[in-house]
């Protein structure tokens, strides 16, 4: 029970700081993205505010050396950087760019722009559906792997 009310506890938050922080307002995400125009730079600031925290958290993970409410401490290993990370990097920036929208503050979105964010969440969704029909090798077959 602890682990469900601290993941609702900590949803909550995030979902708070997204919007609080517009991360979750298409417009000055474009307006960030927008390099060569009117460009918004206020939301590096909550990127490097978001790098600072999540960078304390790690350390203190590593530091406490096992996890307080779930059985395993679970920090990634890999480094290496392979073609299927740059593409799905390519793909994931391509569609934020494009709409200005991101998974995270799309859930978000929900309650402000429920038709916008409907169609965005409802295409994210048959994305996910396509991925589980890719032949199972690489990381598609770990990440289904991991599901089970």
């Amino acid at each position: 029970m602890a682990r469900i009310l601290s993941a609702f506890a900590i949803g909550l938050l995030f979902g708070f700081g997204l919007l609080a922080s517009q991360m979750a307002n298409p417009a000055k995400v474009l307006a960030f993205l927008d390099v060569f125009g009117a460009w918004d730079p206020s939301l590096a600031f909550v990127m490097g505010g978001a790098v600072i925290v999540s960078s304390l958290g790690y350390l203190a993970a590593r530091r406490l050396g096992h996890a307080v409410l779930a059985p395993k401490l679970d920090i990634p290993s890999r480094r290496d950087i392979d073609p299927r990370l740059v593409a799905g990097a390519a793909l994931f920036g391509l569609g934020w760019g494009l709409v200005g929208i991101c998974p995270g503050p799309a859930l978000t979105l929900l309650s402000i722009l429920p038709r916008e964010a409907s169609i965005f969440v409802a295409s994210m969704l048959v994305g996910m559906a396509l991925f589980r029909l890719v032949p199972q090798s690489g990381v598609a077959s770990t990440l289904r792997e991991a599901d089970a």
